[in-house]
């Protein structure tokens, strides 16, 4: 038997409950895993509270690392030891669970089962967002919301080794000194700040390339208003709740900007996709230019107390569950 955290009924962070599950062998195709670290992300969320709809009851997170203890028929890239990470299916919450090998890495040696748990969705986020969505280029203009956030932090870091000009929003004080020592050169309190104006003023009128969103409903549409002619809008989160449908002229309107939703699954659909994305992760952390600072750490049976805390917004960074 195994521990894992299972949702039966939608609704609140009291709706994740530890219980006593015995892991299937893995099928074909298969790795199973003992598990080290869990990531939590905020698509935990929307999953547990049914904004992503799924079949209940379910286990849920998407991201973790450990140790491969079992094999399914058919593969041939794992062995029986290799420490690995993943994103991949539901079902991260728990002590043991099975993954499809397709959505395994290897770990490199000198990154920690904390490191893995939280490079894989967060981390390859980041690339697609910064090297795929829109190829981040020196001297580019980004605004990021949120940018105290596990996310943000990333996006502000990564973003300015790039060579980019780093804007990003945060709720207080605390979170600007958090996000400005990630790399915004400059941090807006959007709960005392008007934050369009504050980006007109920051960037001389010339406004953004592209801002990166997470927070949603709370920041749209002023964001549009922060973007210069052409630029780019990424969605890529709803924090604050999902943005509600709009008319399309408004992106003429206000300068013929371009809005995207884009998802990781899509991006790590193709293995070789998802190898050469990871490739960049590890590489930008080698360098530097993407640093995954040691995770708030909570124990599996905290899973409610850390989706609590999420929600409330009283963390920064990453959070990780140790089973």
């Amino acid at each position: 038997m195994a521990k894992a955290v299972r949702v039966r009924e939608l609704g609140g962070p009291e709706a994740l409950r530890l219980e006593d599950v015995e892991p299937p062998p893995p099928g074909p195709g298969e790795a199973q895993i003992v598990q080290r670290a869990i990531g939590v992300n905020f698509i935990d969320i929307y999953y547990r509270a049914g904004a992503y709809p799924t079949a209940l009851p379910f286990t849920p997170g998407h991201e973790g690392a450990g140790d491969v203890i079992a094999l399914g028929e058919g593969v041939v890239d794992f062995e029986i030891g290799d420490r690995v990470a993943y994103v991949g299916p539901l079902g991260g919450y728990a002590e043991i669970r099975n993954v499809p090998a397709a959505s395994l890495v290897k770990l490199p040696k000198s990154f920690s089962y904390e490191t893995g748990a939280t490079m894989m969705l967060k981390g390859l986020t980041a690339q697609y967002l910064l090297r795929r969505t829109h190829r981040v280029k020196k001297g580019d203009r980004l605004l990021v919301h949120a940018g105290a956030g596990g996310m943000g932090q990333l996006l502000c870091r990564w973003g300015r080794a790039l060579g980019a000009h780093v804007i990003a929003t945060v709720g207080d004080e605390d979170k600007a000194q958090i996000a400005r020592a990630a790399g915004a050169e400059h941090a807006i309190l959007y709960r005392s700040e008007d934050f369009v104006a504050a980006v007109r003023e920051l960037t001389k009128g010339k406004l953004c390339d592209v801002i990166y969103d997470g927070v949603g409903r709370a920041t749209f549409p002023a964001s549009l208003d922060c973007l210069r002619p052409f630029g780019l809008f990424v969605s890529y989160g709803s924090a604050s709740g999902k943005i509600d449908a709009f008319d399309l002229a408004l992106l003429s309107q206000k300068g013929s900007l371009f809005a995207t939703r884009p998802s990781l699954f899509t991006h790590i659909a193709r293995r070789a996709d998802l190898e050469e994305m990871t490739k960049d992760v590890v590489r930008a952390v080698k360098k530097g230019d993407l640093v995954f600072e040691r995770p708030t750490l909570y124990r599996l049976a905290d899973a409610a107390r850390a989706h609590a805390d999420l929600e409330a917004r009283r963390t920064t960074g990453a959070l990780v569950l140790i089973p």
